[in-house]
Formats: structure tokens, sequence, C-alpha cells
């Protein structure tokens, strides 16, 4: 199975309309327009009769001691963690391709509403969910895509990988606020292939 973008190209800078946040002179950070990126897929397995596709950030600090703080850098050599910036579950196996800011077209404080998405498809809840869940302006269910946003002061670019499941299931057999965790553990036991896409950003202007 290959997994392809319009949007970006394999290992290269996801452009920032597709970005919660971009770079700001003033506050360091303004919101981005939040478009999820295009992506399609080919050479489907046989037998697949639905698609899981989620996107993680794999270099999200373990400690938020340094994070966005005036005068501190978040440490390159300080252990990462997954952060989940979408998971979207039932795709039917007829569908082929997504088109740019077909599930996310702005960002939504306190979140978007899911998790039933066009197509028939659900969204789990991303990552957004928690980091706001102290902020009375923001905190919410964060359903679906939202996009790039890492540390305006982090020591090293963050990578954002989107993978495409082909499953043997239809519709995945778990219910309510969908997580990336839950959903990878259901989905281990059911995949037919997979494809990966990764995109990188980064809020400082030296490794851009």
């Amino acid at each position: 199975m290959k997994l392809s973008s319009n949007s970006f190209t394999d290992s290269s800078r996801i452009p920032g309309e597709f970005a919660f946040c971009i770079p700001d002179p003033s506050h360091h950070v303004c919101l981005g327009r939040n478009l999820n990126p295009h992506l399609s897929w080919t050479d489907v397995p046989p037998g697949t009769r639905s698609f899981v596709l989620i996107c993680h950030d794999p270099d999200a600090p373990s400690k938020g001691d340094d994070v966005n703080q005036e005068g501190r850098s978040v440490p390159a050599d300080l252990p990462r963690v997954d952060f989940f910036h979408w998971i979207l579950v039932d795709i039917p196996a007829s569908l082929g391709e997504i088109a740019a800011g077909e599930f996310s077209s702005a960002v939504s404080p306190k979140g978007k509403p899911g998790p039933q998405a066009v197509h028939g498809t659900r969204q789990g809840i991303n990552d957004y969910t928690g980091w706001f869940a102290g902020d009375n302006d923001m905190r919410g269910d964060y359903y679906g895509y939202d996009g790039p946003c890492p540390p305006w002061n982090d020591s090293i670019a963050h990578r954002y990988v989107f993978t495409l499941y082909a499953l043997d299931l239809e519709r995945l057999p778990l219910e309510g606020r969908l997580t990336g965790p839950e959903v990878r553990q259901a989905i281990a036991s059911h995949v037919l292939g997979q494809a990966s896409l990764t995109g990188t950003y980064s809020l400082n202007p030296a490794l851009a």
C-alpha cells in the first residue's frame, strides 16, 4: 500500500496552512489555518473492508518544564513521547482520497464536534484535549484533526507521521471518545497492510 499527499512530500516541511499555529514575530506564535492535508492511497490489500488513519508526533517533550518559556529551550536530549493529532476510523474501503480541508478548515476553540464525520467515518479525540484541559478559554474535547504546534523554543524539529491502516473490519469495535492508544490496540490484530508519510515542522526559525 502506498500513501501520498499533494500537500507535502515525505520527510519535507509541512506548510503552515496545515498547522494549528504558525510563527509570529510579536507573540512567538499565532493561530494557523489548521487545514487537514490532502492524502491519497493506492495498492490496497485484498480483503480490505475499512481504513484507519492516525497522525502522531513522536517528538513531544516528556516534561513541560521548559516548554514555551522565555530565556529557556527544550533540550534535544529530553525523552520524547507520542502526541496524537488525528484519529480517523471506519474510512470506507471504497474511499481512496481525502481532500485538503475536508475534515478541518480552521482552529476551533474548545474543539470540533465528534465523533461522527463525513463519509460515515468517526473521529477520535486528539491530545490537544489534555493540553488545553486547564485553559478556560480553550478546554474541551478536540475531535478530529488539529495540526502542528510544537514548542516555539524546542531544540529539535518535530516529525508528524500519518499512518494509514487497511483492516479486515468494516467498523472498529470501539465506542465513545476514541484515543490514539485505544485505537492502536484495537486494530493490532486486524491489519492487512499499512503505509506512512512523514512531514516535519518547527516554530524555531533556526530549524526551519
